[in-house]
């Protein structure tokens, strides 16, 4: 069974996972995790963790984007354990916090070395829109965004 935490950056399952988060896209983005990793700081950031049994499985944040969006972000789940709906209660956990938060929306960027990513945002109800910020004009990009009921 899936059990979430609401929390802050400060967490140290949260740490864990963002170490192994960029472990991976390192290994994917190559010499581009340079441009991303400057994009991905979490110190201004709330927290979802997924727990099963007791363990921290997987991750991902919010962050004001917009007076109407929150953006999602550093969203990961462990090899092991994908496919089994832990990324798609922490997306929606995360966009429950944002409604409970006043926002009408979430935005997102992915890498398009990320098909896994990009499938499941658009099984969630993500439209692709045009990149956004530093985003835009970065070939490996694709972002999103999704209104809140």
């Amino acid at each position: 069974m899936i059990s979430l935490l609401r929390t802050n950056s400060n967490d140290k399952d949260f740490k864990s996972l963002v170490e192994s988060l960029d472990a991976e896209l390192r290994s994917l983005d190559g010499d581009d995790h340079v441009f991303y990793g400057q994009l991905n700081k979490t110190d201004d950031v709330d927290c979802v963790i997924a727990y099963i049994d007791n363990s921290a499985v997987g991750c991902g944040a919010i962050r004001k984007f917009s007076d109407e969006s929150m953006e999602i972000k550093r969203m990961y789940t462990r090899e092991e354990i994908r496919g089994k709906g832990v990324a798609t209660a922490i997306v929606a956990d995360l966009e429950n916090w944002s409604r409970e938060l006043g926002y009408s929306s979430c935005v997102l960027e992915t890498g398009k070395r990320q098909p896994w990513a990009i499938a499941l945002y658009k099984k969630l109800g993500y439209k692709e829109i045009p990149n956004y910020g530093k985003y835009a004009g970065v070939l490996n990009s694709v972002c999103f965004e999704k209104k809140l009921a």
